[in-house]
């Protein structure tokens, strides 16, 4: 079965793809909801992780498929919002079909917002997916009464289907992939296949903006702690890597700073298709900067490269133990040994290496949480970052906690932590030392930083390359090797750096060391007219200004500015990648109500080829 658009034949559904707030959050000066349905008991401002009020990924593919398929889209990322506005916002947009996407930490939220649209909304349709939905379909029906659809794992072909059956007005129970009420009962439709040729999605990046790609689905590894398995099944499928290319291509013409984050869950898994990704963006000449997250079993010196001159600045590697045992435990299948043979490499090239670690792993005790910090010590990444270990439905963890009586899964619809963290094992000794240390060392650390001497055998390694020359800039800069480290920037620029307000913004500051005022104004202004919106550049100009306004230069206060280069993409406030402010027109509808598209990006109406199949 193929679905034809359907501006073919009858009206186009409106389809409202929201991302709610974790809970009820009260406005500015407002004092926290007390209904039960505010912040959890424990919660302290911070506890919320900056990558929870990104989009996910999921919602953006939705809408491509939807808006491809001839339907008015429109997606929301209300993650942030107050509850009075989120209400207001729901009133005011009247949709056929909602779609949340549902996450531990929101979970609370999806069930105020579809009620919130049930009230206001009464006829339309409330369909919920998303890693915390998946595995938890027959509870969150039978616990959140406003959903009509709970869809499980992949499910671009089964939202296509669910709209067209709407469209015509028939029933949608019984979809292959989702759970549904039907006569008062909750049921399972068949299961449905993973969808093989990912090249039939319509790619999110001809119709939004947003920094993140994604590039596969699945994880052929089995880690206890994660999902993935739950959400993409077995095993590892990526688009082909002319699609790959395109839609890089795409996401890049939508932004203004030149980075990209590729967060499959492990990008190098099929090593021959990264490096020819990596390859394919040399030949394209898509000059970027870009980080990705993978494991260190499966990098060669090759690889590691490749990704360097494809624009490749930071590597986040999931490490998790620096403990032989711990690793084992959690089916890891990793040594330390391969860690710190990758790590080496990896900083040979110039990638920038981020761990993150994690604590309370089964089998933790003080003597692996003590092998985890000396691992550190030996291995210096450049950066690294703890969580502690939180159970979610459908991993392992989560199943055998749940077999051992050590867990319910009511809990979670009883109980308002915004994650199940807790060690899996571990004695109260353990448990009090490692909570008191991660409560001191929370949040991102920095580790390794690059000598000259290491900057400048990176240089020879990937040769007249613009980001290895940055590199020994901002060495020879820390060892205030003021003549050597502008030559290097410059020479940064000459070979088209692709965040040349960076570059400008370590010349600015060499100006500035030598009190060449005049000078770093107009590394400031230059770097303004090409890459204005650079976070760095933007931070240390108006630190400029205050210094200025105080008359710094007259009472001789120093100006302290700050010269670095870590991999750091613009994080636009704007929707519905963040929940910035939302258009004047966000309730309103047109015929046809496609999204802005991307430069070369498909009309309806020029398609052709192959579409997604409803199998």
């Amino acid at each position: 079965m193929v679905l034809e658009p359907l501006w073919l034949y009858n009206r186009a559904m409106r389809v409202a793809l929201l991302y709610p707030p974790p809970w009820k959050l009260a406005p500015p000066g407002a004092l926290e909801y007390a209904d039960g349905h505010g912040p959890p008991r424990d919660y302290r401002p911070g506890d919320l992780d900056p990558d929870f009020h990104q989009i996910p990924y999921g919602l953006l593919s939705l809408g491509a498929q939807a808006v491809r398929a001839g339907h008015q889209v429109k997606v929301l990322n209300l993650s942030a919002f107050d509850w009075p506005q989120v209400e207001q916002i729901v009133r005011e947009l009247s949709a056929d079909v909602y779609g949340m996407s549902c996450w531990t930490a929101n979970r609370r939220g999806v069930q105020l917002v579809a009620d919130a649209i049930r009230q206001a909304h009464p006829r339309a349709h409330i369909v919920v997916g998303g890693p915390h939905a998946t595995p938890l379909a027959r509870e969150l029906l039978q616990h959140y009464g406003a959903v009509d659809t709970v869809a499980v794992g992949e499910s671009e072909a089964m939202f296509l289907e669910l709209l067209e059956r709407l469209q015509a007005g028939l029933p949608a129970v019984g979809l292959a992939g989702t759970w549904y009420r039907e006569h008062g009962e909750i049921k399972a439709g068949p299961e449905r296949p993973s969808i093989a040729d990912l090249d039939l999605l319509a790619s999110p990046h001809d119709y939004f903006g947003t920094h993140i790609v994604m590039t596969s689905r699945g994880c052929p590894w089995q880690c206890t702690f994660c999902g993935a398995e739950t959400t993409w099944g077995r095993g590892f499928r990526g688009r082909s890597v002319p699609k790959v290319l395109d839609d890089l291509s795409h996401a890049l013409a939508r932004l203004p700073v030149k980075m990209l984050q590729i967060k499959d869950d492990t990008f190098t898994a099929n090593r021959k298709r990264a490096l020819e990704i990596c390859n394919g963006i040399i030949e394209r000449k898509l000059n970027f900067l870009w980080s990705c997250d993978t494991r260190v079993d499966v990098l060669s010196e090759e690889l590691l490269r490749a990704m360097r001159l494809a624009g490749c600045q930071r590597l986040s590697l999931g490490v998790e133990s620096g403990s032989k045992q711990i690793l084992k435990n959690i089916n890891k299948k990793i040594t330390v040994e391969q860690i710190l043979r990758s790590t080496a490499l990896a900083k040979s090239y110039g990638i920038q290496v981020r761990y993150y670690m994690m604590l309370g792993n089964r089998g933790e005790t003080l003597e692996t949480f003590q092998e985890t910090l000396a691992f550190l010590e030996r291995a210096q990444p450049h950066q690294y970052i703890f969580s502690c270990l939180s159970i979610y439905p459908g991993t392992l963890d989560f199943q055998d906690a749940e077999r051992s009586g050590a867990l319910q899964r009511e809990v979670y619809f009883s109980e308002d932590f915004q994650e199940l963290k807790t060690p899996f094992d571990a004695d109260e000794a353990c448990t009090r030392a490692i909570s008191e240390w991660f409560e001191a060392n929370k949040g991102l650390r920095d580790g390794y930083v690059a000598s000259v001497s290491d900057a400048q055998g990176i240089l020879q390694r990937v040769g007249d390359y613009h980001a290895a020359h940055l590199d020994l800039a901002g060495a020879y800069f820390r060892a205030g090797q003021l003549e050597a480290a502008e030559r290097h920037a410059r020479r940064a620029l000459e070979l088209g750096y692709p965040a040349p307000g960076v570059v400008y913004n370590y010349l600015a500051c060499i100006a500035a060391r030598r009190f060449d005022i005049k000078g770093m104004q107009d590394h400031f202004l230059a770097g303004a007219k090409v890459d204005p919106q650079h976070h760095i550049l933007i931070s240390n100009v108006e630190r400029a200004r205050a210094w200025f306004r105080q008359n710094g230069p007259e009472r001789g206060v120093p100006l302290e500015l700050r010269a670095e280069h870590d991999f750091r993409v613009l994080e636009r406030t704007q929707q519905p990648t963040l929940p910035g402010p939302l258009p004047s027109d966000y309730a309103l509808w047109s015929e046809p109500a496609l999204a802005a598209l991307a430069p070369g990006a498909p009309q309806p109406e020029q398609r052709t080829g192959r579409r997604l199949p409803l199998v």
